[in-house]
């Protein structure tokens, strides 16, 4: 008999079949996060290539995606058949020239960084009484340097700095999946035993 644990939310105490499969499927796409997140570590300029790739692809799908929107529901709409070629056509230009988009890519990671960096620091001297506040600053101070990372070797930093970043996030997204599994099925193999003894 599954039985409400203080441990687990609810939809995980109302469904068991949920929480199996996350068990049995957690294992297997951790340890596959864990290997694709340690060969971007080893080979950062395979993972950037690869993730370029991913982007062109996704940008590829939602330009045909968008052409096929614009042609069902208003074919003389020019806006949504711009959009549908450029992002096809961006897609394309992604797949014929990868190194280039990784600069791109790394370019956009930038600015990205540099935002983050520049909010957290707001938030974290608005927050300066507190002492949740040193923990935005170090979100911050690190979004600023993997800003400044991003800059000082660009163009062909990118092509290293992409591929590691994505690599340790997938590592640590497969660690974070095993160490769930690994909980979940700690929590319902104690809820069995109880369950057995009754």
């Amino acid at each position: 008999m599954w039985r409400w644990h203080k441990n687990l939310n609810l939809e995980m105490n109302l469904n068991k079949n949920l929480v199996d499969n996350f068990k049995k499927h957690a294992k297997i796409s951790g340890s596959i996060f864990v290997l694709v997140g340690a060969i971007g570590i080893i080979f950062p300029a395979f993972m950037s290539v690869t993730t370029v790739m991913l982007v062109a692809y996704l940008m590829m799908f939602a330009g045909i995606s968008a052409g096929l929107l614009t042609y069902k529901s208003n074919k003389e709409d020019w806006a949504g058949w711009l959009k549908s070629f450029i992002l096809v056509f961006a897609s394309f230009v992604l797949l014929y020239y990868p190194l280039q988009g990784a600069a791109a890519l790394g370019l956009v990671f930038a600015i990205y960084f540099f935002t983050d960096a520049f909010a957290g620091f707001g938030l974290a001297f608005s927050l300066k009484p507190q002492k949740i506040w040193l923990v935005w600053l170090f979100n911050a101070i690190t979004s600023l340097v993997l800003g400044v990372l991003f800059v000082i070797g660009w163009p062909k930093s990118s092509l290293f700095l992409i591929g590691l970043l994505v690599g340790i996030s997938l590592l640590f997204d497969g660690v974070s999946l095993l160490l769930g599994g690994a909980f979940v099925e700690d929590v319902d193999d104690k809820e069995d035993k109880k369950d057995g003894e009754k």
